[in-house]
């Protein structure tokens, strides 16, 4: 059966009526961010901010008209709002506009809203763990790759949810190609590569296709990505954050109940500035900070062997010690981590022997021992 069309999903979405004006969906303009790829569809519904809980049967009837187009193999819609941001109020001159950021007397310290009603618990699996830096380009994805392989050969069941949706980099990492199954039409089977299940935004998207979506989707991803999923049985479910401390952040704090986030930094003072904002953001929603890693902290000369502090010096380790934080350890700025990462084969399993793969396993013994996990379910797959 081939792929539907982009106009084949919006004829089907002129059948719902939404419009205040008794015009469909389409024609009244409320389809947004309509994405068709090899059958999957996503869209989000432009609608009144003060109506969006009264209006999610339209989202529903929205969904269930495209699930029932011919090729159609998974769908997401969401309903989102769009509204102008209101006047500034006048400030005194000379003084910074308040954005809203400053704490006022009687403020209470930010926490999320209740978990899912499950109490965020993802079903099958023991342990949820969130990967997070406060920039990008720290190398968070390898290190997410690497400790979920790692863990993966110490004998653990393990999981690896890249949830950084705008720039989905496991498949690359982990080298797994193809869409994953969904056999019942509601529950998604996650792909494996190196013993590790893992899902990704990037195995229903073109590796060179961008994602154009506004928080409402986001959000919605996100959380189908963890409770439909097929998940279980899992040990650890290693989760890549996207950079800074945005919607999926919030989002997982809201929908489930994380064991703990390591936070990954370079040594160099601007890095390290954005990491405190991580941190900072974990202890607002009450996420225990389960490690701090130090990532490209030395360059050692593949030619005379000489070792070269370029970003500085243990400065994610001071900030560990500050914040009373486990330090599992560094892991130095080694061609090889790179190249092994591009090509598909993360270095703890493709070269296991090497310093820099002992100091990932090393680093995931320590991730397991600190939350209480001492005995492996399950033996590495070859």
């Amino acid at each position: 059966m081939s792929a539907p069309s982009r106009e084949t999903v919006l004829d089907a979405l002129r059948a719902v009526v939404g419009g205040d004006d008794g015009r469909d969906i389409v024609t009244a303009g409320m389809i947004t961010g309509l994405s068709v790829a090899d059958g999957a569809v996503r869209f989000a519904i432009e609608v009144d901010p003060a109506r969006g809980a009264a209006l999610e049967p339209l989202r529903q009837a929205a969904e269930a008209a495209v699930k029932a187009v011919p090729g159609v193999t998974d769908v997401i819609a969401a309903l989102t709002a769009h509204s102008d941001a209101p006047s500034a109020p006048a400030t005194a001159k000379g003084a910074p506009p308040d954005l809203g950021t400053r704490a006022k007397p009687g403020d209470k310290p930010l926490r999320p809203p209740p978990p899912a009603p499950n109490g965020g618990k993802v079903d099958g699996v023991e342990r949820i763990i969130a990967v997070g830096s406060g920039k990008g380009g720290v190398g968070k994805s390898t290190v997410s790759a690497n400790l979920a392989v790692a863990l993966a050969m110490e004998g653990w069941r393990v999981g690896l949810l890249d949830a950084d949706v705008y720039g989905p980099s496991q498949p690359r990492m982990l080298g797994i190609e193809g869409r994953p199954a969904s056999p019942d039409g509601k529950t998604i089977v996650p792909l494996r590569g190196y013993g590790v299940k893992c899902m990704s935004m990037g195995f229903l998207t073109g590796e060179s296709e961008s994602v154009i979506w506004r928080g409402p989707m986001l959000m919605s991803a996100v959380t189908q990505m963890l409770y439909q999923v097929a998940w279980a049985p899992l040990d650890f479910l290693i989760i890549d954050l996207p950079p800074g401390t945005g919607d999926v952040q919030l989002t997982l704090s809201q929908k489930t109940k994380l064991t703990g986030a390591v936070v990954v930094s370079t040594p160099q003072d601007v890095a390290l500035l954005d990491a405190r904002k991580a941190i900072d953001m974990f202890a607002k929603i009450d996420i225990p900070i389960l490690g701090v890693i130090e990532n490209m902290a030395t360059f050692c000369c593949p030619n005379c062997g000489h070792e070269t502090q370029i970003f500085g010096h243990g400065g994610a380790e001071a900030e560990a010690v500050k914040i009373g934080a486990p330090f599992l350890g560094r892991v130095p700025l080694a061609l090889e981590v790179r190249t092994t990462s591009d090509e598909g084969t993360p270095i703890v399993a493709s070269k296991p022997d090497s310093a820099e793969a002992e100091r990932f396993r090393d680093m995931a013994r320590a991730l397991a021992e600190g939350v209480g996990a001492h005995a492996p379910n399950a033996a590495y797959p070859v």
